[in-house]
């Protein structure tokens, strides 16, 4: 998933950057709220977190300039503030989860989890299809029981395509969500890590899941025998 980070503590952003790019999300940072309100104009995001107290703009005019254009785009407040006023203000304004600083790593990424689950419209942490499973909770992906192991990137885009199956993805609408700007790789990087996912989920199996699409992309599926 794509995620846009705003906080304006250099340490803090450089630190949870880190982190949530270790775990195999696409993540861009910005320091300010009119670079987050910059990147929310030309980028659609999976999950957006905003420090509440940022120069340029704060937290909550960024959320509302967001909720003004339409987007219903997951937003969790970052702040130190610990008020129920103050968590009560963000929720209203349209935040989906408010974090009171300091906090742990694992449960930022257990609440964003949380809101792209229930904004991707599932119950629980595991997506199926077929007889793929992915626990995004453990981070844990099996294929008839049989457990798979994946590359952070590899595990990313194989998220995307579950969050998405059945539905056909441009090569450029996966690199997008995949990659962050600061990407400097091949043109073809979307067709290598599909090449890499097929052999380990696909390889060896009678029903084949992901699927090519003839000038248009790549879908997640069942129904496909090889």
């Amino acid at each position: 998933m794509r995620i846009l980070f705003a906080e304006d503590e250099r340490d803090l952003n450089r630190i949870v950057t880190q982190k949530l790019t270790s775990d195999g999300y696409s993540v861009d940072s910005c320091l300010d709220g009119r670079e987050a309100l910059d990147a929310l104009a030309c980028t659609e995001y999976d999950a957006v977190i905003l420090d509440v107290m940022m120069p340029g703009a704060d937290g909550y005019a960024v959320l509302r300039a967001l909720r003004n254009a339409g987007k219903k785009t997951p937003v969790l407040f970052l702040t130190a503030r610990d008020s129920i006023e103050d968590r009560v203000k963000g929720l209203d304004a349209g935040a989906n989860d408010y974090l009171v600083k300091p906090f742990s790593f694992e449960e930022l990424t257990a609440r964003i989890r949380a809101m792209t689950r229930v904004s991707h419209g599932h119950a629980t942490s595991e997506l199926y299809v077929g007889d793929l499973v992915m626990d995004c909770a453990a981070r844990r992906v099996t294929r008839g029981g049989r457990e798979i192991s994946l590359s952070a990137k590899e595990y990313a885009l194989l998220e995307y395509l579950m969050h998405n199956q059945g539905i056909v993805l441009s090569r450029e609408k996966i690199e997008d969500h995949i990659w962050n700007y600061d990407y400097e790789g091949g043109t073809n990087v979307v067709d290598v890590y599909i090449s890499y996912l097929r052999r380990k989920i696909d390889s060896g199996q009678e029903v084949k899941l992901i699927q090519t699409v003839r000038g248009q992309g790549y879908v997640l599926r069942e129904g496909s025998k090889s």
